[in-house]
């Protein structure tokens, strides 16, 4: 049986007032979908509400995007997403949390989200997010009560790429600063530049640029434990 990994995905679809639509970054999805499911692991999609999520970014021009959007197996399971409540924390190896601005307003504060996360990395698995996918990291609790990225490095859409696309008047609260706050070590690069930040377990991108490199980093982290396991096993 494959092993298995599972994908969070916003509900949310609007940008605050502005009545611009939003939703999962579709780019952020589909680059590490690709490299883990090459690499022999099966995906399953959650999002707060269950069902068909929004999503942003939709550009089939990107060949990767076009990949995914058009596989049958996946579309299917992308467009019927599972609840919080239909999810089995034992089942997967890894946590991923894609971005889109819709993530900041309904995955942090989301409970069940984030003790589903917490019981995937105390098993020992990964729990990794890009862009604005650590706002479902802010508050992600270990079993000893203390916040999950507090004294770890990490990264996210930073405060200068949240200006550069205006809105920094709009979103909830600034990703960067809420970060530092929970005690994360935040650290970027320059806008739209790939930055991947990797501390033991947890690993997050910067961007849409990062997303295909945080699944490479996925993808090495498991082996890297698998290879542990196997060595223990031994």
């Amino acid at each position: 049986m494959k092993k298995k990994i599972l994908f969070v995905v916003t509900s949310h679809d609007s940008k605050g007032k502005t009545g611009e639509k939003t939703g999962y970054y579709l780019g952020e999805v589909s680059h590490p979908w690709e490299v883990l499911v090459e690499a022999g692991y099966e995906i399953d999609f959650v999002s707060p509400k269950g069902g068909n999520p929004p999503v942003d970014g939709f550009d089939l021009n990107d060949a990767v995007n076009k990949k995914f959007w058009e596989d049958k197996h996946y579309h299917q399971k992308i467009t019927n997403s599972l609840k919080p409540s239909d999810v089995k924390p034992l089942d997967y190896v890894a946590i991923f949390y894609a971005g889109g601005h819709g993530a900041m307003w309904d995955l942090p504060n989301n409970t069940e989200l984030a003790n589903i996360a917490s019981k995937i990395y105390e098993q020992n698995g990964i729990v990794a997010a890009v862009c604005h996918g650590p706002a479902g990291l802010l508050d992600i609790k270990s079993s000893d009560g203390k916040f999950l990225i507090a004294g770890k490095k990490v990264n996210g859409f930073s405060n200068e790429e949240e200006e550069l696309v205006k809105l920094t008047q709009v979103v909830p609260f600034l990703l960067e600063n809420q970060m530092k706050e929970r005690g994360g070590i935040y650290e970027k690069s320059a806008p739209w530049q790939n930055h991947v930040t990797i501390d033991g377990r947890l690993i997050t991108g910067q961007n849409p640029q990062s997303a295909k490199a945080v699944g490479e980093a996925i993808k090495k982290a498991l082996m890297k434990n698998s290879y542990l396991y196997s060595s223990l096993a031994g």
